[in-house]
C-alpha cells in the first residue's frame, strides 16, 4: 500500500513527532510505501491568492471558477502540483494533527483550501448521469482516509456527556465534510487523549495501538456514512422522512448498526 502522511505540528520533538516516527516505521518494516508531507518543516503557505492560479492580480479572483480553469489546464502553481502528485501516487492518507481550538491547525487546512480545488476534490459530475459526485463519490474514490489526533482533554471530556462534544462530532467536518465529500473512505480515527500529561507507559499503549490501527489500515472497516446518491436524500439533498424519523443530527448521515 502506498501512504501519505500528512503532519501538522510545528514540533518535531513533541509526542506528534514521535509519534508519526512510529508509525511511518510500522509502514516500513510491513512493506508499505510512504511519503511524508510535514507541513511546518516545509514553509507550506496556507494562503489562497492569485498565484496559484497563474491569475492576474488586476482581476477580480472568483477562487472556484478560477481554480478550476487553472486545474484543467495545468496553471497550478508547484507547491499545489506537487500534493496533489502525491495524493494520486497515495492509497491511503493520514492525517495528523493536534486538535486545537476545537479543529485542525491553520496550516492543514490550508493545506486543504489550496490542494483540494475544484474539478478535483469538488465541482466533479458524472457525464451519464449529471449526478454531482460528492460524499461517497468522486475523484478521490478508493482512496482510504484516517485521521490520527492529540488532544489535551480526556477521553470522558470528548465522551458521549462530555464538556468539549463527542470526538466524532468534532471531527465530523473534516471527516464526513471534507474526506467522505471528495470520495474516500474514512476509517474511524485514533484519538490520543490527554496529550500533554503523558506517561512512558501511556506513550507505549499508544504506539502499541497505533501501529495496530497501521497494519488494519488496509482491511479497516471504514465508517459507514451515507452516500449521497445512494437514495437517501431527496432533490433538496435532505434525508428522506421514512429514513431516522424523528431523528436529527449528525448520527443520522452515517448507516445504524
Amino acid at each position: 500500500m502506498k501512504v501519505l502522511w500528512i503532519f501538522a505540528h510545528p514540533e518535531q520533538r513533541s509526542l506528534s513527532g514521535a509519534l508519526r516516527d512510529e508509525g511511518l516505521r510500522t509502514l516500513r518494516e510491513h512493506g508499505h510505501e510512504h511519503r511524508l508531507s510535514d507541513l511546518y518543516a516545509m514553509g507550506w503557505n496556507p494562503l489562497v491568492d492569485a498565484g496559484d492560479f497563474a491569475h492576474d492580480p488586476a482581476d477580480r479572483l472568483v477562487v472556484g471558477s478560477r481554480s478550476r480553469q487553472a486545474f484543467d489546464r495545468g496553471e497550478l502553481s508547484d507547491d499545489i502540483l506537487a500534493e496533489q502528485e502525491k495524493l494520486d501516487w497515495a492509497d491511503a492518507v493520514i492525517l495528523q494533527f493536534p486538535l486545537w481550538w476545537a479543529g485542525m491547525p491553520a496550516i492543514l487546512k490550508g493545506w486543504f483550501d489550496r490542494v483540494f480545488v475544484k474539478g478535483l476534490a469538488y465541482g466533479v459530475q458524472d457525464r451519464a448521469t449529471g449526478n454531482t459526485l460528492r460524499y461517497g463519490e468522486g475523484k478521490l474514490t478508493g482512496k482510504r482516509a484516517m485521521i490520527i489526533v492529540t488532544l489535551g482533554a480526556s477521553a470522558s471530556g470528548v465522551g458521549p456527556r462530555g464538556v468539549n462534544g463527542e470526538l466524532d462530532g468534532l471531527l465530523f467536518p473534516i471527516q464526513h465534510g471534507t474526506l467522505w465529500y471528495t470520495g474516500m473512505s474514512v476509517l474511524p480515527p485514533l484519538a490520543v487523549v490527554g496529550a500533554d500529561r503523558f506517561s512512558d507507559e501511556r506513550y507505549q499503549e499508544a504506539v502499541e495501538t497505533l501501529q495496530k490501527r497501521l497494519v488494519a489500515l488496509l482491511w479497516e472497516e471504514p465508517i459507514p456514512f451515507r452516500y449521497q446518491n445512494g437514495g437517501d436524500y431527496d432533490e433538496h439533498l435532505v434525508l428522506r422522512p421514512e429514513i431516522e424519523p424523528g431523528r436529527s443530527g449528525l448520527d443520522i448521515h452515517r448507516l445504524a448498526g
